[in-house]
């Protein structure tokens, strides 16, 4: 019978002894999770601190503080490594590590990662389309911005970055729907001038292609979206192309107010001059050519045309 009663004794030792070295080794490994993460090394201090969490439940009520303290710092070791995938621009990989970031944030009751973690991911979304953009990826860029809006509808410089990336890629109606979309999300003001920009280097290739009506119309629909000089100028040299010479005087008249001190004003003063004589109109066309009698180039025959008209 002692035998038996010291055979028990011993079981009990060893387990009682077995059970405060698995607590050693626990306490080890989250001592070394604690270690990498001081050298900067995420990805070790988080394979370290999961080890521990499991380590540290075996462990039953003894290991209840270190599991404790790996609940809590195991959220935030996840998020560190997305950031740190950010700061390399690694983005197609960030992402997934932040939605993994909330889903350990919110099984381990730490609302605060979580909603620091979700909120990230359409700014990555939106830096990465930036990235993009600016190495002229447009379809790339597309896709990210597309993404930044899927998770965040309400972000107006994602819409507005997204009709660049659409009007880059020459896609017109696509970048209109989304300087629209910028503009419904309170950026007006940015989104009406890129739409203006938009069709007046869409006038300047038709005037290069020798279409010159769609060139007055894209001219006229930049000067629509906001004011633009070049749009005019565009228009009124189309205008004349085509013979229109009243729409031609007024694009170009329009294009010398918005641009008073532009290099060429004397040879539109001229052209405005030459047109409005055309036209009938010599009051006009003296007031113009008297405006350059001065100049060197277009002074000679401005002279002989104020002569001609008996200008007063």
């Amino acid at each position: 019978m002692k035998k038996f009663f010291l055979s028990l004794a011993a079981v009990a030792l060893a387990a009682g002894s077995m059970a405060a070295q698995d607590m050693a080794q626990a306490t080890e490994t989250y001592n070394n999770g604690a270690m990498s993460l001081q050298m900067g090394d995420n990805t070790s201090a988080l394979a370290y601190f999961e080890q521990a969490l499991t380590m540290g439940e075996a462990c039953g009520e003894e290991g209840t503080e270190l599991v404790n303290n790996c609940k809590d710092i195991i959220p935030q070791v996840t998020l560190a490594i997305a950031k740190d995938l950010i700061q390399a621009e690694k983005y197609d990989e960030a992402v997934p590590q932040l939605q993994k970031a909330a889903e350990v944030a919110e099984t381990y009751a730490k609302p605060e990662v979580a909603d620091e973690a979700t909120g990230l991911i359409p700014q990555v979304y939106m830096q990465q389309g930036n990235t993009l953009l600016n190495a002229k990826d447009y379809e790339g860029a597309i896709a990210a911005y597309q993404k930044t809006v899927a998770v965040d509808p309400d972000n107006g410089n994602a819409y507005l970055r997204l009709g660049m990336a659409y009007g880059a890629s020459g896609k017109i109606a696509d970048a209109e729907k989304a300087y629209a979309s910028a503009i419904q999300h309170g950026m007006e003001s940015q989104a009406s001038k890129q739409l203006s920009n938009l069709y007046v280097k869409l006038s300047a290739s038709y005037l290069k292609l020798k279409k010159y009506q769609e060139a007055i119309d894209a001219a006229l629909k930049s000067n629509e979206y906001n004011e633009n000089a070049t749009a005019m100028k565009v228009a009124g040299t189309a205008a004349s192309q085509l013979k229109n010479n009243a729409d031609a005087v007024k694009y170009l008249e329009a294009y010398l107010a918005l641009s008073p001190n532009a290099k060429d004003a004397n040879q539109m003063y001229y052209t405005i001059a030459a047109l409005s004589q055309m036209l009938g109109d010599n009051a006009k066309a003296c007031g113009y050519y008297q405006k350059i009698t001065g100049d060197p180039k277009f002074g000679p025959t401005a002279k002989q045309q104020i002569a001609a008209l008996k200008c007063n």
